[in-house]
């Protein structure tokens, strides 16, 4: 993978968060959180295997709001708490053919998070791709979508 000038092949959204980054962190690693959020309005998931560690695995369904369901598979490189996820992302049933580098950055800020994802993708094609699927908007809705759960979890 080509990694120097990368703008053409990424997708970042950073969203400032009124909560303490250990609680963000925690909101992305356990499964009992991640489920009641991840993912763009109408959608729900449904986890079958959640290992979050270097070489872990999480293994879920997002089932969609027309009732399509999307096989979803994470595979951690990286997960050092309360700072930083760094992950591959794809499709779990064998014919998605886009998969993507994300490093997730949990800055604190005096008592709050600034949230940085950064979805890094092997081609501008595969970039261009995710990006017809309303990839920028859904990625909004699920920031927002957090952002309500930690205040139900707080």
């Amino acid at each position: 993978m080509n990694t120097s000038n990368t703008s053409d092949r990424e997708i970042s959204i950073t969203r400032e968060l009124a909560f303490p980054r250990e609680l963000v962190f925690r909101a992305w690693t356990e499964q009992k959180h991640i489920d009641a959020w991840w993912g763009p309005t109408g959608f729900r998931n449904e986890t079958y295997e959640m290992s979050v560690a270097p070489g872990g695995v999480w293994r879920f369904m997002m089932h969609g709001p027309d009732g399509k369901d999307w096989p979803n598979k994470i595979v951690y490189i990286e997960v050092k708490k309360p700072e930083r996820l760094v992950y591959t992302h794809g499709g779990d049933d064998g014919t998605e053919d886009i998969s993507f580098h994300v490093t997730v950055d949990f800055e604190d800020v005096g008592g709050k998070t600034r949230l940085t994802m950064k979805m890094l993708f092997a081609s501008v094609e595969a970039c261009e791709k995710v990006k017809t699927y309303g990839a920028i908007e859904g990625n909004r809705q699920t920031m927002d979508r957090l952002e309500q759960h930690l205040a139900d979890m707080g």
